[in-house]
């Protein structure tokens, strides 16, 4: 029987696993040897455990718990456990990955306000905002911040007073969400308003995680300044132009569809997709098909057949649209295959995104 199976040390060189790791997952009844000689109580593999343990091996590079690895290790051919596994494992790790950064940029902030003091008040607009709404309105639009080092003038955040309100806008081109949050002090007339980079953005969200009161913010000439429950965090505005967001988001929807966040994030998800190159700078990326059935429900689109509306959106950007904010109910507006898709929450009219379309080969 030897023979025919690998024993413990040769499974171990040809995984990369170490012998003491397999004996953990073992115990742990996630990788079981064959067969154990009773005498010796050496462990013994059959060839076909080896591509198991070269998976395990890469599910623990990427820090997959126990319960995960297990239970990719157990899934069927074909039942697509093991990749909603995966998908919730990558989605924990992003989630982290953004905590690490606010507080990173919150960190380097504060180290240069230690070394580099600044004693005058900047003069400018000052507003007062609800911490908690400036925390919910930077959570719905922060996704959409460009990260493209070759359009500088995106890689931040517009605080733009109006009103009775501070609108937030961000936009890398291929999105757009706005969110507005209840604010005094602010002008009568519109301002062209200041962009805030990322890094202040981040900053700005961890000071507001701590102490979740109000927020005095300073939008000055190429300065903003954030004073939150007697900590300050400030730095230089970026000096662009911001591109216009009002015509973009004065939309002539045809077709308006209510319906639960949950259910449209489960479908878009799990429903087909199309692989087209319409990602940043042509890269190929997932296309959803959004269309309507003729009792007027969304679906996700199966195949193009020949339905009259429909919308196809890049997928990663709908699903970022779709958590951002964490919404229960969603209102999406369509207009048509080459028009916008607009995503709302219902009660707050001032905050939603805009995905723009992907133009489907049949359609061309």
């Amino acid at each position: 029987m030897e023979s025919e199976l690998h024993s413990i040390g040769e499974l171990a060189r040809a995984s990369g696993l170490g012998v003491g790791t397999l004996r953990y997952y073992d115990g742990a009844e996630v990788l079981t040897p064959a067969w154990v000689d009773p005498h010796t109580g050496y462990r013994w593999y059959r060839p076909g455990q080896l591509a198991d343990a070269r998976l395990l091996a890469r599910l623990r590079r990427v820090g997959l718990p126990l319960a995960g690895i297990r239970a990719v290790l157990g899934t069927g051919p074909g039942s697509g456990a093991a990749r909603q596994v995966l998908d919730a494992h990558l989605r924990r790790l992003e989630d982290g990955l953004a905590d690490a950064r606010r507080e990173l940029s919150l960190i380097r902030t504060m180290i240069e306000q230690r070394e580099q003091p600044m004693t005058t008040t900047p003069t400018g607009t000052r507003l007062t905002v609800p911490a908690d709404g400036l925390a919910a309105a930077l959570d719905a639009v922060r996704f959409a911040v460009s990260g493209d080092p070759e359009l500088p003038s995106l890689a931040g955040v517009l605080f733009e007073p109006d009103g009775p309100v501070l609108r937030l806008v961000a936009t890398d081109r291929y999105r757009m969400a706005l969110a507005e949050v209840p604010a005094t002090g602010t002008p009568d007339q519109p301002t062209a308003g200041t962009i805030v980079p990322t890094a202040l953005v981040d900053a700005l969200r961890a000071l507001l995680a701590a102490d979740p009161t109000q927020a005095a913010l300073t939008l000055a000439d190429g300065h903003f300044r954030a004073e939150v429950g007697g900590h300050r965090i400030e730095g230089a505005a970026l000096d662009f132009d911001y591109p216009d967001h009002h015509a973009l988001t004065r939309l002539d929807p045809q077709h308006r569809i209510a319906l639960p966040a949950a259910e449209l994030r489960a479908s878009v998800e799990t429903g087909a997709t199309r692989t087209l190159p319409s990602g940043p700078q042509g890269t190929d990326c997932a296309v959803t098909v959004l269309t309507l059935t003729e009792d007027g429900r969304l679906a996700v689109a199966a195949d193009l057949g020949a339905q009259q509306v429909q919308v196809a959106v890049n997928r990663d950007f709908l699903l970022d649209a779709l958590r951002a904010g964490h919404p229960e109910q969603l209102l999406l507006e369509l207009g048509g295959p080459i028009a916008p898709l607009a995503i709302r929450t219902p009660g707050q009219t001032g905050t939603f995104s805009v995905l723009m379309p992907v133009r489907l080969p049949d359609t061309v």
